[in-house]
């Protein structure tokens, strides 16, 4: 195992908690290791892998982080592979055709692709020598971060009868720890939790007033060092505060989940290598970002949980040299973090909408994940929750996933791409380009109407334009994904199977807000931050830290939260304006408390009603006052 470790890795020996984690894997037992950010996670499944017979699936959530990991596997000539949305069909194919044949070692694949029956079939035919479980953390409901199509990996894993499996987390409670293990079945003798104490990470919580915070963050850039990252609750407070730095002189940029995937890799690069010294991000930035050298953590608004403030933190310092993490404390922060809770909880009325659309379709189906968060107003990871426990009751079985509506354009002239085909290859493809204008132009194909004009299976008819991509003769433009289920056993009353799911959302939503009082609670401690932090995660300091603000006398500041103020008589008459529309996305008291509050949702968004003058009209005011606001326009009309 050395030899391999030095010949493969280049390293002389394992870290700490390593080899417990490998030595469980090697005698055939399930194992957890919970490390925190930056311990050394990966190396407990890359070793073993390479010395078991077989092909190891590492299930990854993040498209990126996979691509990363295995560039890096394929510089030192390990057997890496990848299977995502991101390949073209040729290469696609070879992974496939290599994965049978044995040559694999390591192959990653989202939750998303492991969930998917037709894959599965797949690996039927493939030797598995373990399954590891990135961000494990996301398969438990008590997790911070919680990822629906996680709930089927036990299922899973039991289906295709892997022996060993390693799930691998930076941040599990107890709670979520037990979670883990029993829905893994690893025992607790095989659990490797490492400690989370850094010290060389400075904690500080500064109480503060909104309106101080950006010359008080300027300030603490300055004396705290760069590289920072800055982490803000909202997309606009992202752009406005990394605007306020440009313009005092900083180097800042903005960094969220509304930039285009391009820009949002060029910033990554630009702060990886030094061409920018502050990024300003909600939490879309954090996983993958293995920036050794950052000195500064600093928390603009409220972290949401103690789970993620840990995470977010343990990014800074990975060097072991000083780094400071500090919070600008504003009671004001905790309305919005609660009004996003609320907004995301879907109504009893919108399950049981979706339940309906769903089971009514027939015994084979497929359906637009966006387009049922869309009619239903519901998130679209919400949406994927509710098919994600169909599915765990049994009711439906995902059957793969495609693209729907294809962007066709020639790169050859028509005459030469039908050329030598097989006449029903050709008359398939002359019926697909019988309504193409001119042949630079692009021909927008719906797949599964042109399959059904021309009698041919609609699969064949996506791989035979595909076949196309790969050849050269055509570009394409995916769109329209769409998820294939099979509807397994009937569902039974749907008002019943709704209100309980309804119910666990509701719980849900007491238990995010039950973390946001602890992030509260930390604050406002009379011990020490460090040690406070610990006893969290389930762990024990024998004495305080000695770098933190309460072990160096600075006594807590309790959090004021501004009284909520009345809504004015001109915004009452605004709202009754904002009623009498009837809009179709502000069709419920809900509905038009997320919009007054500035909360978006599916049918918002696709009405584009962001752009309304009075779109967060409310923001200041907690999402429960504003619903009963709501609900008296609805009660009169």
């Amino acid at each position: 195992m050395k030899d391999l470790l030095r010949e493969v890795f280049g390293f002389d020996a394992l870290r700490a908690g390593q080899e417990e984690v490998i030595s469980s894997l090697m005698d055939g037992r399930s194992a957890l290791a919970v490390f925190p950010t930056g311990g050394g996670k990966s190396m407990c499944y890359q070793l073993p892998a390479l010395m078991l017979e077989g092909t190891a699936l590492i299930v990854s959530p993040l498209l990126a982080l996979m691509k990363d990991q295995v560039d890096r596997l394929a510089a030192k000539g390990v057997a890496a592979a990848r299977l995502d949305s991101t390949l073209n069909p040729e290469e696609y194919r070879e992974v496939v055709a290599r994965l049978l044949r044995g040559e694999w070692k390591l192959l990653y694949v989202s939750p998303e692709k492991l969930g998917n029956a037709e894959f599965r079939k797949l690996l039927k035919g493939v030797s598995l020598s373990m399954i590891a479980v990135d961000e494990a953390h996301c398969i438990s409901e008590w997790g911070h971060n919680f990822r629906p199509d996680y709930l089927k990996l036990g299922k899973i894993r039991k289906q295709l009868g892997v022996k060993r499996l390693l799930a691998l987390t930076a941040t599990a409670t107890p709670k979520v720890e037990a979670d883990i293990r029993k829905r893994f079945g690893i025992a607790k003798a095989d659990v490797v939790k490492l400690s989370f104490h850094r010290p060389n990470l400075d904690l500080h919580i500064t109480p503060c007033k909104a309106g101080d915070r950006k010359n008080l963050l300027l300030d603490r850039l300055a004396s705290h060092g760069t590289p920072a990252v800055v982490y803000v609750t909202r997309q606009e407070t992202a752009e406005e505060v990394a605007t306020f730095l440009a313009k005092s002189g900083l180097s800042a940029r903005a960094y969220h989940a509304g930039l285009r995937s391009e820009l949002r890799r060029e910033i990554q690069e630009e702060f990886m290598g030094g061409a920018v010294d502050t990024v300003v991000a909600t939490i879309a930035f954090g996983m993958g970002v293995d920036k050794a050298d950052i000195r500064a953590v600093i928390h603009y608004n409220m972290p949401k949980s103690l789970e993620g403030y840990t995470q977010e933190i343990g990014r800074a310092g990975r060097d072991g040299q000083p780094a400071v993490c500090e919070w600008l404390a504003c009671g004001d922060d905790r309305t919005t973090l609660e009004n996003f809770i609320f907004s995301d909880t879907p109504s009893d009325r919108a399950v049981r909408n979706l339940l309906e659309r769903v089971l009514k379709l027939g015994r084979d189906f497929d359906v637009s994940l966006y387009d049922l968060a869309t009619t239903c107003d519901i998130r679209q990871t919400v949406v994927s929750t509710i098919l994600a426990y169909l599915e765990m009751d049994g009711i439906i079985e995902a059957r793969g996933s495609f693209f729907d509506r294809f962007g066709i354009k020639l790169l050859r002239p028509l005459e030469r791409l039908l050329a030598g085909r097989p006449a029903k290859e050709r008359k398939i493809l002359e019926g697909v380009f019988a309504e193409l204008d001119a042949e630079w132009k692009w021909l927008r194909v719906e797949i599964s109407e042109t399959a059904e004009r021309l009698k041919v299976p609609a699969a064949d008819l996506r791989d035979l334009i595909s076949d196309l991509e790969a050849a050269g003769d055509v570009a394409l433009k995916k769109s329209n994904w769409r998820q294939a289920y099979r509807l397994r056993k009937e569902p039974g009353n749907l008002r019943e199977l709704a209100e309980a799911m309804a119910a666990g959302f509701k719980k849900r939503e007491a238990s995010d807000l039950a973390r946001l009082e602890k992030v509260l609670a930390l604050s406002s401690t009379k011990n020490c931050l460090t040690g406070s932090l610990l006893r969290h995660f389930g762990e024990k300091m024998d004495q305080a830290c000695g770098h933190c603000d309460r072990c160096r006398g600075i006594a807590p500041t309790r959090l004021k939260v501004s009284k909520p103020r009345k809504v004015a008589a001109q915004e009452l008459l605004e709202i009754r304006a904002l009623a009498d529309t009837k809009h179709a996305a502000l069709g419920t008291p809900r509905q038009m408390a997320r919009f007054l509050c500035g909360m978006s949702s599916p049918a918002s968004i696709r009405a584009r009603l962001y752009r309304l003058d009075k779109y967060g009209m409310l923001s200041d005011l907690p999402f429960g006052e504003v619903e009963m606001v709501a609900e008296s326009f609805f009660r009169s009309t």
